[in-house]
């Protein structure tokens, strides 16, 4: 099956047994058209994390508070490690940043490290994207996201690819054009692991190298499609390039290919940010400031929205490898930032 529903999205500010139930009938109705369906998630504005997860009651159900200011992040991280499944960011698009800003990120990194794949920080963020962590809560509803890399699979050109892609779009528009509830699709690429959900792999399987790619108008006309044929447009349209997520994406990382240089050119131009990015234990927080500036800078600048996303296993050093333990992560040797 390649028709692939990354994640299913339930927006409410009332999260009870109620919002599981609506989370669970909507998934069912997507598989029922042939669809699979990864994640059912809940987004819910920002409250206790435990008690979000109480409420639930369904530890299949990913979780999400959406936007947290600094301090409220800081007082609230034990909260946060214990509750496990829930992701949140924080909103910098305003803030004058310093090394105050990179306390979240060091504090997860020290003492919940699985946890700084569940955080990120935003610029110019917008809301209703059924993505983790960057979904933040505007209004009651549900919004869908894809996984459409699989569709390349056979794909010859990338015209055949993306309108696979849009007719995948087409099909979920159509069943829930009339539901009052329906916010929209999220029309980002989301790659995940090799082979056919790799965007790197069908890159390469269209005759580029990676590094010719880069400076090829490729990434440019995927993006312009995705917001110029997506029937209901919500939350980011862009280019996600997850650097471990995209397993070959993380090789051409362990290369040297893949930057953190280059990896802000991309998402300047198509993309969406710094997303899933390894950072050494022993990275400086200067250095992390340094780039967080630059990419509230670049976001601000082009009215664009940007993240980013580091990770680390709370153990590898710079020149190390890491061990995640986490399926979703390809493990690396990590760079320098």
């Amino acid at each position: 099956m390649n028709e692939i529903v990354r994640s299913i999205c339930y927006f409410t500010d009332r999260p009870d047994q109620k919002a599981v139930v609506k989370a669970n009938e909507l998934a069912e109705k997507v598989i029922a058209q042939g669809y699979e369906v990864q994640t059912r998630r809940i987004c819910s504005p920002f409250e206790n994390p435990k008690e979000l997860e109480h409420r639930i009651g369904d530890t299949t159900i990913l979780l999400g508070v959406g936007s947290v200011f600094l301090q409220q992040a800081l007082d609230n991280l034990p909260v946060f490690y214990q509750a496990e499944s829930v992701s949140f960011h924080t909103d910098l698009t305003v803030e004058v940043i310093d090394t105050s800003h990179t306390q979240v990120l060091f504090e997860l990194i020290r003492n919940k490290p699985d946890l700084t794949f569940n955080f990120a920080y935003v610029f110019n963020n917008r809301p209703s994207s059924p993505y983790f962590p960057s979904a933040a809560y505007e209004k009651n509803g549900f919004a869908i996201g894809l996984q459409p890399t699989d569709l390349s699979e056979g794909c010859t050109s990338l015209e055949e690819w993306l309108q696979k892609v849009k007719g995948s779009w087409q099909r979920l528009y159509e069943l829930f054009d009339s539901h009052p509830d329906f916010l929209g699709i999220d029309s980002s690429i989301a790659p995940a692991f090799a082979g056919k959900g790799s965007l790197v792999n069908f890159v390469r399987r269209l005759g580029f190298t990676f590094d010719e790619s880069v400076t090829t108008d490729l990434y440019l006309q995927m993006t312009d499609f995705l917001k110029k044929h997506n029937p209901k447009p919500v939350g980011l349209c862009g280019l996600m390039l997850p650097c471990l997520e995209d397993f070959e994406l993380a090789e051409e990382y362990e290369k040297g290919n893949f930057s953190i240089e280059r990896n802000i050119f991309l998402s300047l131009h198509s993309g969406l940010g710094v997303d899933t990015y390894p950072i050494g234990i022993d990275e400086g927080p200067q250095r992390v400031v340094q780039i967080l500036k630059l990419v509230q800078g670049l976001s601000s600048k082009h009215q664009k929205p940007l993240s980013v996303r580091f990770v680390s296993d709370g153990k590898a050093k710079i020149g190390e490898k890491t061990d995640f333990q986490n399926q979703y992560l390809k493990d690396v040797i990590v760079r320098k930032i």
